[in-house]
């Protein structure tokens, strides 16, 4: 059992470890682009939130797991508790919103010029703003009951139960169920609405990929096959980047749910619930980079290739 919890724990690190690199290499990125660029563009600041709410995730959630496994010195205090299962579930809901509204400003981004969607686009980045700052307010009050039920172990007489059933340093102590359902009308229309504009929005966007797709296959040229447009590029990583979010969420919401209501006590499942919450924190970084590093080269490079310059004066012509 030692060396399963070892093993888990490298696991752990091997996974916390390149997510936190890649989030931070991500947040700085669009964080300077967003300070020093003159055109303050909404992608950079969307991006930015994105990341440092993936690093809260793998921070606060990596953290325990790996204290956990191994069998590192509890020096978690109630204060401490609070405050990490807090930001944790606050990063947690920002994440899910902030997906939510990348998926949908693409898919309005891809829309015809004729659509009346297009309307919608943000122009710049203080448009977007508000919707960001109103992310963190609806997870500030949603994740708010925490405060008052999150206690540390030693805190506790052995009547509160672990979140998420697997944190041996802090538990949540049981709470009444008016409060609970008060909080359950809170995060369920988040979620419902999240997920379904993320649905929505992917579905939109493959459907304008493959309609994109059919209109050029006449073209042949071997310049066209080579590179693709860069909306077709960011289409496709967005895609990429949804269809990780919809199956880590998916999947951790069954075994959250399995967990909550059969209250089981399976290893295997207790197991795999830590590497769900924190694989779409860890991954996404690097869909985004790879979509960054796959970038054509610069307009002025690129000036004279598609170029048709005038054929030279016949001889002669010339005076």
């Amino acid at each position: 059992m030692i060396w399963s919890k070892v093993i888990r724990g490298i696991t752990l690190l091997s996974l916390t470890g390149p997510g936190i690199v890649g989030n931070l290499f991500l947040f700085a990125g669009h964080a300077s682009a967003f300070l020093t660029r003159p055109e303050k563009k909404p992608i950079h600041l969307i991006l930015a939130q994105l990341a440092f709410a993936n690093t809260i995730i793998i921070c606060t959630k990596g953290s325990k797991d790996i204290t956990v496994s191994f069998h590192l010195r509890n020096g978690l205090g109630t204060a401490t508790c609070k405050t990490v299962f807090c930001l944790g579930r606050v990063a947690r809901g920002l994440s899910m919103c902030t997906t939510c509204l990348l998926s949908v400003i693409q898919a309005i981004t891809i829309s015809p010029r004729t659509s009346s969607w297009r309307k919608l686009k943000p122009r710049t980045a203080w448009q977007v703003l508000p919707s960001l700052l109103l992310f963190w307010i609806l997870n500030s009050l949603i994740s708010s009951n925490l405060l008052s039920y999150i206690t540390a172990a030693q805190s506790t007489n052995g009547s509160g139960i672990a979140p998420s059933g697997s944190h041996a340093y802090c538990h949540m102590l049981p709470s009444g169920l008016t409060v609970r359902w008060l909080f359950l009308t809170l995060m369920a229309p988040r979620d419902i609405v999240s997920q379904s504009l993320v649905g929505w929005s992917s579905g939109h966007m493959a459907f304008r990929l493959c309609k994109h797709r059919q209109s050029v296959l006449h073209l042949r040229s071997s310049r066209f096959q080579r590179n693709s447009s860069p909306e077709t590029r960011a289409t496709r990583s967005a895609l990429l980047l949804m269809a990780c979010f919809l199956l880590f969420y998916w999947a951790d919401f069954i075994f959250s749910f399995c967990i909550g209501s059969f209250l089981t006590n399976d290893h295997t499942v207790l197991h795999m619930k830590p590497f769900l919450t924190l694989g779409y924190a860890s991954l996404s970084p690097f869909v985004l980079i790879s979509r960054a590093s796959h970038r054509p080269p610069r307009r002025s490079a690129r000036r004279d290739v598609g170029k048709v310059h005038p054929a030279p004066p016949p001889p002669g012509a010339e005076r």
